[in-house]
């Protein structure tokens, strides 16, 4: 995201409309006893009233069969106004999906979110409210449960009622290392907008927001400095397929074949195009010579997703291996099944994991070779955004990290006996780092641990006293 004051300036209007005041408690409207045999299993389960940025309604099957929901009918209070679902659209049994609907109608303070079946006339669900969302209008439990203000959005996933998910503390703890940092790089060789990070032995990956990928190398024994080979002295400069455009790079990540399978890099838009999002993974060969990067494919999830401002999407990337998922019976969303990655055929062998910063969701996309993908996982990060994601194999967890605007909180994910990743632990920042934008967080590997700990590193997108990359350390 391209930052300085102007940036935060737009997510604090962002949020301000994404928030409103909770005034008071929401009601049931009624709903008629003779409806279809299929509206019986289908609900509206969360309700999102936030303006232009996203009025969203949001669907969930709670019977044990999917439903075609093609051609169904969503309306606010209004009889003229309709929302269409489109053909094709189908909801698993379990499954969640959500729907922008603010380009045909908005969501008011007092206000109704209907449902009908294709007619038009056959009513299904109903709920009514006196108040905007602050954050969220959700059933707790999903699909059964009354309405109540949740503490997070959290459409397309199950709602956020109150609890950890998993068992785990979501009161935050201080930072388990050290708590003082030092500065990782030389005086203003980034500038601002440096952010995704991510380690791979004596390497640094780095992915700018103004369309650059940084390959970095050790200086000395705590520092990081630009490879001055092969082109990569000054950032390689990304392009989309067929090598236009310029990628708002925000996240980097590598799968289990290290750089020699290719970058990974999160996209939230083009920046020749810089108000319309372009939620994108982009996979690019980091061997090729030259100062800039064709991307080789694209999986463009803008469709699959629920909107957000065009500065407000895609932030961070990680990947997890099958082995890892399927040992720990991870269950598959889209399916409601135990995950099987023989059901993909040929792809990374794991999961991408992606971040949105304008609603701390997190999704989990399996991205075939061929271009196709499949969302295997919703999920709220419990926070009110995500700037990065790190899937730290020893310790088998999932990092999601905010910036300043949770005031640089971290919260570590493990799949629990559901089969769903859910907060084991929330970490503060450590006390001796200021309040900085840290977009970028990267753990060393256990090769690293010395006497207990090991590095990690935070990127500041502000560039904060001149320096982008400062050095922490965190238990083993």
């Amino acid at each position: 995201m391209n930052r300085s004051i102007a940036r935060r300036g737009r997510r604090a209007l962002a949020r301000f409309l994404v928030a409103g005041p909770l005034l008071a408690a929401g009601a049931l409207s009624a709903v008629p006893a003779a409806h279809a045999a299929a509206g019986d299993s289908i609900r509206i389960n969360e309700v999102v009233t936030t303006g232009d940025v996203n009025d969203s309604i949001e669907l969930f099957n709670k019977g044990t069969a999917a439903i075609d929901v093609s051609g169904w009918i969503l309306k606010d209070n209004d009889k003229d106004h309709t929302y269409k679902i489109a053909a094709g659209t189908t909801l698993a049994a379990g499954g969640y999906r959500a729907f922008d609907v603010h380009a045909t109608f908005g969501l008011g303070s007092d206000d109704e979110a209907r449902l009908y079946l294709a007619d038009g006339k056959t009513l299904v669900d109903g709920f009514s409210w006196s108040a905007h969302s602050d954050p969220s209008w959700s059933r707790c439990p999903d699909g059964t449960g009354a309405f109540k203000q949740a503490t997070a959005v959290t459409l397309g996933a199950p709602n956020n009622c109150g609890t950890s998910g998993g068992g785990g503390s979501t009161t935050p703890v201080a930072w388990p290392g050290s708590s003082s940092v030092a500065t990782a790089d030389a005086s203003n060789v980034f500038g601002q907008d440096l952010s995704g990070l991510y380690q791979e032995g004596d390497v640094l990956w780095g992915a700018q927001n103004s369309g650059k990928l940084w390959r970095l190398v050790r200086d000395g024994s705590t520092g990081w400095k630009p490879d001055t080979g092969n082109g990569w002295s000054s950032g390689k400069t990304l392009r989309f397929s067929g090598g236009s455009g310029s990628p708002d790079s925000e996240g980097v990540t590598l799968t289990g074949s290290g750089s020699a399978g290719g970058a990974f890099v999160a996209s939230e838009r083009d920046g020749n195009a810089s108000g319309t999002s372009r939620l994108s993974v982009l996979k690019y060969d980091v061997a090729a010579s030259g100062s800039s990067l064709t991307a080789s494919k694209e999986w463009n999830l803008t469709s699959d997703l629920p909107s957000a401002g065009s500065n407000l999407g895609l932030e961070g990337i990680t990947w997890v291996p099958d082995g890892y998922l399927t040992g720990a019976a991870f269950k598959d969303a889209s399916t409601g099944a135990a995950y099987d990655p023989a059901r993909y055929g040929a792809h990374s062998g794991g999961v991408f994991f992606v971040g949105v910063e304008g609603t701390g969701m997190i999704y989990g996309y399996v991205l075939a070779d061929s271009g196709g993908y499949t969302r295997v996982a919703s999920l709220s990060s419990g926070m009110a955004g995500v700037m990065e994601l790190q899937w730290e194999p020893q310790a088998t967890r999932l990092w999601a990290v905010c910036d300043d605007t949770c005031h640089g909180q971290h919260r570590t994910l493990r799949i629990d006996a559901t089969g769903a990743f859910t907060t084991s632990a929330v970490y503060n920042r450590p006390t001796g780092m200021p309040d900085y934008n840290n977009e970028g967080f990267a753990l060393a590997g256990s090769g690293e641990c010395v006497s207990g700990a090991k590095p990690v590193y935070w990127s500041d997108d502000a560039n904060d006293g001149g320096h982008a990359l400062r050095r922490g350390t965190i238990s083993c």
